[in-house]
């Protein structure tokens, strides 16, 4: 199957059946994030367009029949907001699925009105933030030079987007040597955003270089006092080690 995958189990989702709204051989993305688990984005990208029918998708949930699975996540290879059919996929997934649809994004597109618009469809949002200030989200996220956004920007459509959205936002802070000195202004951050739930989170794949430890993130965990707050360890030991999710 090209589109349906899984289900996955995830430390933060239970036990996910995967849908990929781009079902793209190689990776779409405005961003090539250096920690990203599938290696950088040949080809950056912020033209959306639909890739994937909705037609072709019922086919392949029909063909998949009963599965057992907490949720349905929409992620896949890249950023899922390029796609521009997102309600009517997910529409197309309640129609046979009766479980929550979430949506897993690295926030790039996020300023875009049209994007925000198509968000409210999902139970769950989960967003990716990474930096507190431009050249760190530079530093990281890499956007391709036709990128429009600035982190500003990227922040100040999540604060919109909370006060229109009626599901639950989550925020994925992705945790790494090149930020972690910056994790009272990534906590400081989240606060304004008014999250349901903060997941703290670092590179957990050999071929991303050395995750930070149980130990660091312990105290890295101390900046979000206050929030609700899950992490990728327990203790200081890797739940379990995450794909996409």
């Amino acid at each position: 199957m090209r589109i349906v995958y899984g289900p996955v189990d995830s430390w933060r989702f239970g036990r996910s059946l995967g849908v990929d709204p781009l079902a793209a051989r190689h990776k779409l993305c405005p961003f090539s994030c250096f920690y990203c688990q599938y290696g950088e984005t040949a080809q950056p990208t912020v033209q959306r367009r639909a890739f994937v029918s909705a037609a072709v998708l019922r086919a392949e949930l029909e063909a998949l029949g009963d599965v057992s699975a907490d949720c349905v996540t929409l992620a896949g290879l890249g950023e899922p907001t390029l796609a521009t059919n997102l309600p009517e996929l997910v529409a197309t997934v309640r129609e046979r699925v009766a479980l929550p649809v979430l949506l897993l994004t690295g926030g790039a597109l996020v300023p875009d009105a049209h994007v925000r618009r198509d968000l409210t469809c999902f139970d769950q949002i989960v967003v990716t933030l990474n930096a507190s200030d431009e050249a760190l989200f530079r530093q990281i996220n890499r956007p391709t030079r036709s990128y429009p956004y600035s982190l500003s920007a990227i922040v100040q459509a999540l604060r919109r987007f909370r006060e229109a959205y009626a599901g639950e936002l989550v925020l994925q802070v992705m945790l790494l040597q090149a930020n972690k000195h910056a994790a009272p202004q990534l906590a400081a951050l989240a606060h304004t955003l008014g999250p349901d739930e903060v997941q703290l989170s670092t590179p957990l794949q050999p071929a991303l270089g050395g995750p930070l430890s149980g130990k660091e993130m312990q105290v890295i965990a101390q900046a979000f006092a206050g929030l609700p707050t899950r992490s990728v360890y327990k203790g200081d030991q890797a739940q379990t080690k995450p794909r996409h999710m």
